[in-house]
């Protein structure tokens, strides 16, 4: 089975999220499971920079230049995957991040930018490279939300269908929008641009291209399928998504066990397993107190926050319920950056309660590995979560998560409920409420648990031994695969 894996960043050479360690981790899985990987990416500096032996693999003529666009070819240092670069500097070789320039603003030209990559995917997968046709194009986000438009735009066309297209969905609220305008620009046929195509409310929806087009669907957790289906949560394009329900699956995400491991973390000051994790945790909590210089009671309950901090994640719930949990007795470690208001609000906590709350407005991974260790419980309380990763993360580490129960946090978190510490299931805490209170009646119970060292330790020791390895879900996107190509 070969498999195109288009995708727009990939960790630790181009991330904003975790759409780069999925990057990271998932082909590398598909590998394992006996799939001929190769991925795509756009030729941004930190991929050139950074990828070692670029080679010329050949030149495409696409509409969008004048000239052909060079595809590079590398491999990736440690897995040997082979990998294509897009390498027109016009369009990828510029400063910021790879959406927006320095100062934050999106380039007016990313349309272009996205729809190159998505033209070039689609060729790749169309067999531009005579030594090697994919029978699986993968693509990813609304970055990659045209490739199968194009690929639909071929067929209508040539009687060759290409790659069967994939297309996963990782946010539903980044669509990808463009004014209507634009459409000229990506050079689709005129039909394409309609309600039954990429037009959406006016404007052009990469992301409804990839919806539309894609011959199966895919999103990163069971419980964010379905809720994208309805109003609440489908961002205006649950219509589309109902109609397409036979075609969309929850594939959980995993996680990277060779980077997120607390018996191998070099950001630790000591290392610990399932069966010897008092020890190690409490080097962690230590030396997490001294970075952040929190001097209250030694055995509070420290809560750790690694997260954008935007709307979607609700950490204002968290800011609104702080006074109480620090008059509780409760420490609080925080990484992250993103709206200002939020930024604000927690740097002003910090100064307000001094030695009990620690805020880092930035990310620092060594950092991030050291609250994921160092806390005791890990708060997402999210206003919808595709999948989330650092609660994969903050269970590997035996660090107790706090979330709401939405997407893929509600599928990967047992509540400590009487019935599942009972049974020994319960892995953290949830609530069901888009508001402070719920968030601190959870806080609260945590709190309370955490009293009782016996019963922490046994949550501790089942969370810690959950598998959320990339190997399931790897062998679930293997399956979808062949359901699409069975003779591959």
């Amino acid at each position: 089975m070969r498999v195109l894996f288009a995708i727009a960043e990939l960790y630790p050479w181009v991330k904003t999220g975790g759409l780069g360690d999925v990057a990271a981790a998932l082909p590398a899985a598909l590998a394992a499971e006996g799939a001929d990987v190769r991925l795509v990416l756009p030729g941004f500096r930190g991929f050139l920079d950074g990828l070692p032996g670029i080679a010329d693999r050949l030149r495409l003529a696409t509409p969008f230049v004048p000239e052909r666009v060079r595809i590079a070819a590398a491999r990736l240092p440690q897995s040997g995957l082979a990998v294509y670069l897009v390498d027109h500097p016009a369009f990828y070789d510029r400063p910021g991040n790879p959406y927006t320039d320095a100062a934050g603003a999106d380039w007016p030209d990313n349309h272009r930018r996205f729809a190159l990559l998505g033209r070039a995917a689609a060729a790749l997968a169309l067999g531009a490279d005579p030594d090697w046709t994919p029978d699986i194009l993968h693509g990813h986000d609304w970055h990659l939300g045209l490739a199968p438009a194009y690929l639909a735009a071929q067929r209508a066309v040539a009687a060759a269908a290409g790659a069967a297209s994939v297309f996963t969905v990782h946010n539903l609220a980044f669509q990808g929008l463009f004014p209507a305008a634009s459409f000229a620009d990506l050079f689709l046929p005129a039909s394409f641009q309609s309600v039954e195509g990429i037009e959406f409310h006016g404007q052009v929806s990469f992301l409804k291209a990839g919806l539309h087009y894609a011959d199966r669907l895919t999103t990163v957790s069971p419980t964010y399928a379905r809720e994208i289906a309805t109003p609440a949560f489908g961002a205006g394009l649950d219509g589309l998504l109902r109609r397409r329900t036979g075609d969309l699956s929850g594939i959980l995400n995993g996680v990277d066990t060779a980077v997120w491991d607390p018996a191998h973390d070099p950001n630790l000051p000591l290392s610990y397993s399932a069966a010897r994790a008092a020890r190690g945790k409490g080097a962690a909590k230590a030396a997490l107190r001294r970075r952040f210089a929190l001097d209250g009671d030694e055995d509070a309950p420290l809560f750790g926050v690694v997260s954008r901090l935007v709307p979607q994640k609700g950490l204002d719930l968290l800011l609104a319920a702080l006074p109480e949990l620090v008059g509780d007795g409760a420490e609080l470690a925080l990484l992250g950056s993103g709206d200002a208001d939020l930024e604000r609000g927690f740097t002003a906590a910090g100064a307000a309660y001094p030695g009990r709350v620690g805020v880092e407005i930035g990310y620092d991974e060594s950092l991030a590995h050291l609250i994921v260790g160092g806390a005791d419980i890990l708060v997402m309380p999210s206003r919808f979560e595709p999948c989330g990763l650092t609660q994969l993360y903050a269970l590997r580490y035996g660090t107790l998560p706090l979330v709401r129960r939405v997407g893929g946090l509600a599928d990967t978190v047992v509540d400590a409920s009487a019935h599942s510490l009972a049974a020994g299931t319960a892995t953290g805490f949830g609530f069901d409420g888009e508001d402070s209170r719920a968030l601190l009646s959870a806080a609260e119970r945590a709190v309370a648990l955490y009293r009782d060292r016996a019963a922490w330790r046994r949550m501790m020791r089942r969370a810690m031994t959950r598998d959320f390895g990339w190997g399931q879900a790897a062998r679930q996107y293997m399956a979808l695969y062949r359901a699409l190509r069975p003779s591959a």
